[in-house]
């Protein structure tokens, strides 16, 4: 019965984002022991707002962890970083697009900045495996970080360098300038959120954020 048990967790960690995201369904049948999502407080900060796009493997792992980071405002998963207008995931899905999945995250500079951002980035992703994340495999899971202006570039490249120390692999993070985000279908956003007992969400999405919590206690939202 054991081996049995283990074959079948096996199989679910095993599973990639693009099977989990091909018939999304909330199910409930495995919610305890799930971690409570925080609430959106209202940030006391200057008001002022900047974004950040980021690319770290599938986009439901990302777009979950800087949900929890405090100073961050909105996140939205999506497309960057391709050849064509107005991508769907399906087209996103066979590599020929040239897109990155990426959150879009809007935030407020006087509570987190854009360099406390790339730390938690470069550290809850594995920025040394070319265009792949644990199973999730192609340029549409590449580590990349799409910067808005001069200095995010500058910060960007500073931070890059700054990981080398955290990984024994050379960081094959792409850093390129943000031409175009198209905000992914709406059954992507807030994936984690919705459906916390989705099996590539207990398995994959679930432990990244769990290092998150461990790692950033002081960063998080209250």
């Amino acid at each position: 019965m054991k081996q049995t048990i283990l074959l079948f967790s096996i199989s679910l960690i095993g599973a990639s984002c693009h099977f989990a995201q091909e018939a999304p369904k909330k199910d409930n049948s495995m919610l305890l022991n799930q971690p409570t999502m925080p609430t959106e407080p209202t940030p006391s900060g200057s008001g002022k707002t900047e974004v950040a796009t980021l690319g770290g493997g599938c986009f439901w792992c990302v777009e979950a962890v800087y949900q929890e980071l405090n100073g961050v405002l909105k996140v939205e998963s999506g497309y960057s970083g391709g050849r064509i207008d107005n991508p769907t995931y399906r087209e996103i899905c066979t590599g020929t697009t040239g897109h990155a999945e990426v959150a879009q995250i809007t935030y407020d500079p006087a509570i987190v900045t854009f360099e406390e951002i790339l730390e938690v980035f470069f550290t809850t992703h594995d920025p040394t495996t070319l265009n792949r994340q644990g199973n999730d495999a192609g340029t549409q899971y590449r580590s990349v970080i799409f910067y808005h202006n001069a200095a995010q570039m500058a910060s960007a490249e500073a931070a890059k360098t700054a990981a080398a120390e955290l990984w024994a692999d050379p960081i094959v993070t792409e850093i390129s300038p943000l031409d175009k985000f198209y905000k992914a279908e709406e059954y992507h956003q807030n994936y984690y959120r919705d459906n916390p007992a989705q099996s590539y969400c207990v398995y994959v999405v679930g432990p990244k954020v769990k290092k998150f919590r461990e790692k950033f206690r002081d960063k998080l939202k209250r």
